[in-house]
């Protein structure tokens, strides 16, 4: 038996598919509180439990042979630390006495490309640079590192075969949730956008993430970590993709980075005040602007890992949302 944890999430919904579609039994595990579309329509079996409540994991995970733990909190807000923290990190060590508790045969536990310490613009990012809380940027990054350097000592410390990835931004369909870049999509087709920062991220196709984790448990080995990337990407390439995929005009205004993230000091305020969820903060300028040349190479060699062009799936996630409705007019 197999059990995603945070199944409902953007990766968890997809990885869900993605093991159905290869004939694999599933049971996911779900906060009761959590939207139900994602997992619509899918054969699966629910539990209801929490990664912050032990004794609800030990219940979950009996007769368990493979975990994919998912279940977490992604945020670029600021002051989330407490938190971050409690379901994170306390959550993934819930899960990793759970596994042991109940006999579970391997963890995949999904980590980030943002705990992993950035080495300097020019400089390839992959394995050899190692998870470090206090070289990586916010509350979120340091969460997942911490979080992951927890998972490697207790498998130094033996009984626990586990295998982390690490994926950069996440694009495509079936974002329910609506991920930062979805929201993205949606401010752009709403015409919200009126200038742009310099800067690139790294994007990588859920579905490829998804067949990545997949890999990682038939093929990877204890212990390893393996980043799972697409393409970098420039700031003004994407909202060009944007504007050919949504019929709108890209943003022609760049305004200055040290301006942009001034404001998005404020930015992060206003978005609080408003419950609306945010594109632009200051975080958001910092990634931007940071090192996200990224091999995943490793994962390619030892997984089997590949990855489609990032147009593909920039098309694919608008599509998605304008068949869902999500895309609203533009005002």
């Amino acid at each position: 038996m197999v059990i995603v944890t945070g199944a409902t999430g953007h990766i968890g919904n997809v990885l869900v598919r993605e093991l159905l579609a290869s004939g694999i039994a599933v049971q996911t595990l779900v906060l009761p509180d959590d939207d139900k579309r994602p997992l619509a329509g899918l054969n699966v079996d629910t539990i209801y439990g929490d990664v912050t409540d032990h004794e609800s994991l030990k219940s979950a995970f009996v007769g368990a042979d493979i975990v994919f733990h998912l279940a977490g909190i992604v945020t670029i807000m600021p002051g989330m630390t407490t938190v971050l923290e409690r379901v994170n990190v306390g959550g993934l060590r819930n899960v990793i006495e759970a596994c042991r508790a109940c006999g579970v045969r391997r963890l995949i536990y999904t980590s980030s490309i943002h705990a992993v310490a950035e080495p300097p613009h020019g400089t390839v990012i992959d394995e050899s640079q190692p998870f470090a809380p206090d070289r990586v940027l916010g509350d979120y990054a340091r969460s997942k590192a911490r979080a992951t350097l927890l998972l490697l000592d207790e498998i130094r410390k033996g009984g626990l075969d586990a295998v982390i990835c690490c994926p950069t931004g996440v694009i495509g369909p079936w974002d329910f949730g609506i991920s930062n870049i979805g929201q993205l999509i949606i401010d752009f087709a709403s015409g919200y956008l009126k200038s742009y920062v310099s800067g690139a991220y790294d994007f990588v196709d859920v579905r490829d993430v998804a067949r990545g984790l997949i890999r990682a448990a038939e093929k990877g080995q204890s212990g390893h970590h393996y980043i799972l990337s697409g393409t970098q990407v420039q700031v003004p390439e994407l909202m060009q993709e944007l504007a050919l995929n949504t019929g709108y005009p890209a943003p022609s205004y760049r305004i200055p980075a040290v301006i942009a993230r001034a404001a998005g000091v404020f930015a992060s305020v206003y978005y609080r005040l408003i419950g609306r969820k945010p594109v632009f903060t200051a975080y958001s300028i910092d990634v931007l602007r940071s090192n996200s040349l990224v091999s995943s190479a490793r994962a390619h060699q030892e997984l089997g890992f590949t990855s489609r062009p990032w147009q593909e799936s920039i098309r694919d996630h608008i599509e998605w949302f304008r068949v869902e409705g999500m895309l609203p007019a533009r005002r």
